[in-house]
């Protein structure tokens, strides 16, 4: 059977391809709602609108493909592929390896039809804007539910311990639906400090909502001390750390939309309710709820406070992900059930 020819689109003046429309990404849809055009015309849409752009415009962006939908290999691209249309940019990040690379860069509607003719799913950017990408203007406060907990619980620990411990810090927060179970907060800042910085902004975040409801939250890395309670991921804030974009379509039979909503929204909103057939005119009805959020810009002067007021009682740095190098003021990355006190000096180094 010959290979169907491509789709030429029209994207707002620019010509791109749609290759194989009819292929099924979404299997639970099959071809009504399932198909790649299906979620090239969800891009289009978004894009075109406004609001998907105005999310990762201008940011490094990894591509988290499916060439042959969801239920099929997943390829996860940190780097620009070689050919690509003269439209399409990229922009120099670093690595915690210090090496280098050339991230996508997302500027105009065309460039984001392209990559999800790709077969790219879900966009996960940096908290930084090109070309200054060593300096976040995003805090990123992921709730991860643990097993047997599910959406409900991340709602209340978002309403109850987020959003008021943003208010009395004076910050705004924007929120979105994970696309699954979770909650994903954005507070936008001054990009006037590194990522060690804001990581830890984010540490001394979490540890306050510890001590607000010990039973709820948890800052552990590790999952043997978290119990039932909610994640506070924070190293979502360490460098080449990158997360699910609003309006980004995740791995779901449904094809869920994390989804940005408004704090009243977020009360009785259903995640289910919000997938590439539903969110287009929902932004049609409404608007985008995060359209104001390079209004709102604050300092971190207040979090890094509670950073120095945690380390003199004894609170330093948490540990990284493993594939990080070993960091300055970083505890022994071990799990606490195979840490030997003996087998680690004072600096968290390894004593063979």
């Amino acid at each position: 059977m010959p290979k169907p020819k491509p789709v030429l689109l029209d994207v707002d003046g620019v010509e791109v391809k749609l290759s194989n429309p009819d292929k099924i990404y979404f299997p639970e849809l099959g071809e009504h709602g399932g198909r790649k055009a299906d979620l090239v015309d969800y891009y289009r849409s978004v894009a075109l609108a406004g609001p998907l752009l105005g999310a990762i415009g201008g940011r490094p962006t990894f591509l988290q493909r499916f060439p042959d939908g969801v239920d099929g290999e997943q390829i996860y691209q940190k780097h620009l592929p070689k050919h690509h249309p003269d439209h399409v940019q990229s922009t120099r990040i670093v690595f915690p390896s210090k090496r280098t690379g050339d991230a996508f860069c997302p500027r105009i509607p065309a460039d984001v039809v392209w990559a999800a003719n790709l077969g790219t799913v879900t966009f996960h950017t940096w908290p930084t804007m090109a070309p200054d990408n060593d300096h976040p203007d995003q805090l990123r406060i992921d709730l991860d539910p643990p097993d047997g907990k599910g959406f409900d619980d991340v709602r209340r620990v978002a309403l109850d311990l987020v959003r008021p411990l943003l208010d009395d810090l004076g910050m705004t927060g924007y929120v979105k639906t994970s696309g699954s179970r979770g909650v994903h907060v954005f507070v936008p800042i001054r990009p006037e400090w590194d990522f060690i910085a804001t990581r830890r902004a984010v540490i001394a975040f979490g540890r306050e909502l510890e001590r607000r409801d010990p039973a709820a939250v948890t800052l552990s890395w590790w999952k043997e001390e978290r119990g039932d309670r909610i994640f506070i991921d924070y190293n979502q804030n360490a460098r080449d750390r990158s997360m699910a974009s609003p309006y980004s379509v995740r791995k779901s039979a449904r094809a869920r939309v994390s989804a940005p909503v408004t704090w009243e929204e977020l009360v009785d909103v259903d995640p289910d309710d919000l997938t590439v057939a539903t969110v287009p005119a929902l932004v049609e009805r409404r608007g985008d709820p995060w359209s104001g959020i390079d209004e709102h810009h604050s300092g971190l002067e207040r979090l890094l406070e509670m950073v120095e007021r945690d380390e003199a009682n004894g609170l330093g740095d948490m540990v990284y992900p493993p594939n990080y190098p070993k960091m300055p003021g970083e505890p022994p990355r071990v799990q606490p059930s195979k840490k030997v006190a003996e087998h680690w000096d004072e600096a968290g180094n390894r004593v063979e």
